[in-house]
């Protein structure tokens, strides 16, 4: 019962942010703290989609910081590509940054997205991220922590 007095008296159930980490590029054009991200998943293990949905639940919120995921490109300010591109995804992830509005930032999520890690040899992979489509933002790790994930979304809204 603790933290049911805590909510009472404090108003509010998460610690507050740190500062803004540095922005990584500029933010697009019309996006004033506020980014909607479309993800896409290229080719992945699935272990960077349970980390954003870590990233977007209650606990690291990252929604908070003015980043929502939306579920069409043509809607979204940001893509949010995860996993090796597989030669059936190469077309259809070029097709999905055509449809999202410029300017737009592109982020790359984990290893396999940035360097292709233990799949830079299978025959069905064309490439990383950055081999079909320019990447903007980076976000390393196998699979990158919530953390991660909200700070560099945060590096690209400013909040």
């Amino acid at each position: 019962m603790g933290w049911l007095r805590k909510i009472l008296r404090v108003g509010r159930v998460v610690e507050r942010a740190g500062n803004a980490p540095a922005p990584t590029v500029k933010p697009p054009a019309g996006v004033r703290g506020s980014l909607q991200v479309r993800h896409v998943d290229a080719g992945s293990c699935n272990g960077c989609e349970v980390e954003i949905a870590g990233a977007f639940g209650p606990v690291y919120d990252a929604e908070q910081y003015g980043a929502r995921l939306v579920a069409s490109p043509r809607h979204a300010d940001a893509l949010l590509v995860t996993g090796v591109v597989t030669r059936n995804m190469a077309d259809p992830l070029r097709n999905t940054v055509a449809a999202t509005p410029k300017p737009r930032v592109i982020i790359a999520c984990g290893d396999c997205a940035l360097n292709r890690t233990m799949f830079g040899d299978a025959y069905g992979v064309v490439g990383a991220v950055g081999d079909v489509v320019p990447v903007d933002v980076e976000i390393p790790g196998c699979p990158p922590t919530p953390t991660e994930i909200v700070a560099a979304l945060r590096s690209v809204t400013g909040k």
